[in-house]
């Protein structure tokens, strides 16, 4: 673990309870500063112990789909009906 000098201690007392975003000048790569309780809530949400969330929304769609009375005269309609690509310049 690595201990913060008093200089930095400050810094990041003055910043509340917000990140503090610091930069590593060797390698140019900028990290963000988080309290251990925030980390261990973010690390707890992005783990891979949430279920799937794309099979999720297969099921829940899927089961939507199966009450649609109008399900199947959509499909017909747009049968061969397609959207042009859109390229976004991003």
């Amino acid at each position: 673990m690595i201990e913060l000098t008093p200089e930095q201690h400050q810094v990041l007392t003055q910043n509340g309870k917000e990140p503090l975003r610091v930069l590593d000048r060797a390698t140019n790569i900028e990290y963000i500063l988080v309290r251990a309780e925030v980390y261990e809530r973010l690390k707890a949400i992005l783990s891979n112990d949430l279920p799937d969330t794309a099979a999720l929304m297969n099921e829940v769609m899927a089961a939507d789909d199966a009450k649609d009375p109008y399900l199947e005269s959509y499909q017909q309609l747009f049968h061969g009906f397609s959207i042009p690509s859109l390229t976004l310049g991003l």
